[in-house]
């Protein structure tokens, strides 16, 4: 656990950053002799003609943890002869330093935690158009509709909670729920987490502005424990510190595979299908602009939503495949059963927004 205030100091510099490099719409200074250019529209994605080169090296920024992900690509390594160098970090903090780095960057692939980060480096035109046969495989609603970044894998948002301290009669099913007395000092949550802040962008999608901003007041009135993330939630969960906390599913599964479901004090509860705390967001994958023709960047995309890549999310991390034909962890609902029809994860671009609006309420 961790005060507000540290929380606050850490992630607020990472917000801003974000947010002024999402409104960098141009370098400072232009050649006085720069020759006219043909004017792109912003957030267009335009498919470029020309065969793919290959040198067998690839520069991958991720917003996923190198514990997930970093099997995973020495498995593509190991397959493909590629050789990766990886940038991790949060996937706010990559995003701005791909809005920042603009065309210059040295990244050929953004692999990101949520389809908001994607989103907005869609929208300012960093992303490549990926080839029909990628894009294509992915179930829709789960992908870009301009083809610019693909899905990878679902992470479903629940209700983690310890069963020693709350029965199920108990549980909350929406996220107005959480907001009752009964809960205040009780609730676990991640504002610097991105996916916490993808439900906050859903909530303003779904419900509007004003019922998010009446949300984010509310949770903070009703005083919850501040983590870092979803693993620290789990875990004061686990311990016994709180009786209940908002993470991503995943995150319990890999629990129990290590632990085993008979040495867990935890449980998942899946509040109410369609309500922003049950939302399902995707990891996704897009090429940076200037990689558009690398051949190494198309076939690690590829890689993420082949059979191999999807088996080793389904097997490894628990999360739901995209692709039709791959199973889901045993156990876990129909993906179709959690979709909200209302939510477009296109929408969830509008990243910045839930920023300014949790640094508003001292959240970041």
């Amino acid at each position: 656990m961790t005060s507000r205030s540290s929380v606050r100091v850490v992630s607020a510099i990472g917000a801003l950053a974000f947010v002024l490099a999402g409104c960098q719409a141009a370098p400072e200074e232009a050649p006085e002799t720069a020759p006219e250019e043909e004017v792109v529209e912003e957030g267009s994605v335009e498919a470029v003609e020309g065969e793919a080169t290959s040198d067998g090296f690839l520069t991958l920024y991720s917003g996923r943890s190198e514990t997930l992900v970093q099997p995973l690509i020495d498995q593509f390594m190991e397959e493909t002869g590629i050789d990766v160098e990886v940038r991790y970090g949060n996937t706010g903090e990559m995003a701005a330093l791909l809005l920042e780095e603009g065309e210059a960057t040295q990244a050929g692939v953004f692999l990101s935690q949520d389809a908001g980060a994607l989103g907005a480096l869609s929208q300012a035109g960093l992303f490549s158009t990926l080839p029909e046969d990628i894009s294509s495989r992915v179930q829709p609603g789960f992908t870009s509709t301009d083809g610019s970044w693909v899905g990878v894998t679902g992470r479903a948002r629940v209700v983690v909670y310890n069963t020693d301290m709350v029965t199920e009669e108990e549980l909350p099913n929406t996220a107005n729920e959480l907001l009752e007395p009964q809960w205040s000092g009780q609730v676990g949550v991640a504002p610097t987490n991105a996916s916490f802040q993808s439900f906050v962008t859903a909530y303003r999608v779904i419900d509007g502005e004003g019922a998010a901003e009446a949300w984010v007041s509310g949770l903070v009135a009703n005083d919850p424990e501040y983590f870092e993330g979803n693993t620290p939630i789990l875990e004061a969960v686990e311990s016994g510190g709180i009786p209940l906390g908002l993470i991503n599913h995943y995150y319990w599964y890999r629990l129990e595979a290590e632990r085993g479901l008979d040495n867990l004090a935890s449980r998942l509860w899946f509040t109410e299908a369609g309500d922003p705390t049950s939302m399902v967001n995707v990891t996704g994958v897009g090429i940076l602009t200037p990689a558009q023709l690398d051949q190494d960047a198309i076939d690690f995309v590829d890689y993420m939503v082949s059979e191999a890549g999807q088996n080793y999310f389904v097997e490894q991390t628990y999360e739901y495949p995209l692709v039709d034909g791959i199973d889901a962890p045993a156990d876990l609902p129909s993906l179709e059963s959690l979709v909200n029809p209302d939510l477009d994860l296109s929408d969830l671009e509008s990243l910045s927004e839930t920023q300014e609006l949790l640094t508003r309420f001292g959240l970041l």
